[in-house]
């Protein structure tokens, strides 16, 4: 079971293992001499040609789907806590782990997070034709880390580049956006020297109608907003946002 604070990283590398390994089950499907019987419990891919006659429980994109999501499932739950939480603050407080994980990767990190990796998954592997004399589970699974640990750690995106199309707060796309400073510039600097937020953090935006923009204003000083409602989720975890939010949602400008 993935919990919920890594559950943004858990796709991330399935979206990072799903190429390569679809992929190579395509190879095998067009050109292979066939997948041995694979041993133990594992969730099996089903072939995509059926005898005449033949039912299934699933479409063959869904039966490879449940493949995708059970080999990363599987991967990303064997990796240490360090690779599974990995994020760009992380490593912008930890000098070591920054080098740890840098680009490229080292042999003896890759060989260190894949220690802990079933030999199912390797068995699974094998069985499906997806490793080779020429590749083998670290050699296939190295660029796929890599990839990963290079998302999951990126830095955020230049804020004033993360324009919405509606509202983020009452979701009319139909009237004019303004960006409010979720960490109000007058509190930058208390914001870094209390330690409620890091540099990096500072400049982070939310895309508001002047309406949601007047309200959030209305409902808390700039020392609050940096320091108790810096994300619109927790703006949105406030009754009274949630409130005006359903209400000024419904206003819609009369026609001339």
């Amino acid at each position: 079971m993935i919990s919920s604070d890594l559950q943004n990283n858990f796709e991330l590398f399935r979206d990072c293992l799903s190429g390569p390994l679809v992929q190579r089950l395509a190879v095998d499907r067009n050109g292979s001499s066939g997948k041995r019987k694979p041993k133990g419990r594992k969730r099996h891919l089903k072939d995509v040609e059926h005898e005449p006659g033949a039912t299934t429980s699933g479409s063959p994109s869904e039966e490879l789907e449940d493949f995708v999501d059970y080999i990363a499932n599987e991967l990303f739950l064997s990796f240490p806590s360090e690779v599974r939480s990995l994020s760009y603050s992380g490593l912008q407080s930890d000098a070591l782990a920054s080098k740890r994980f840098s680009d490229p990767l080292p042999a003896a990190v890759v060989e260190q997070i894949l220690a802990t990796v079933s030999p199912s998954i390797a068995e699974s592997f094998e069985a499906y034709n997806l490793l080779s004399d020429q590749v083998d589970l670290p050699r296939f699974l190295t660029p796929i880390l890599q990839e990963y640990i290079n998302a999951a750690t990126a830095a955020p995106p230049i804020w004033s580049n993360t324009r919405a199309s509606a509202c983020e707060i009452c979701e009319r796309d139909w009237v004019p956006l303004t960006y409010h400073h979720l960490i109000p510039k007058q509190i930058h600097a208390k914001a870094v020297k209390r330690a409620w937020h890091k540099e990096w953090q500072l400049n982070s935006v939310a895309w508001l109608c002047r309406a949601c923009h007047n309200f959030v204003h209305q409902i808390a000083t700039n020392e609050e907003l940096a320091k108790d409602y810096w994300s619109v989720h927790k703006l949105m975890e406030q009754e009274d946002v949630v409130a005006w939010a359903n209400w000024v949602g419904r206003v819609r400008w009369k026609a001339r």
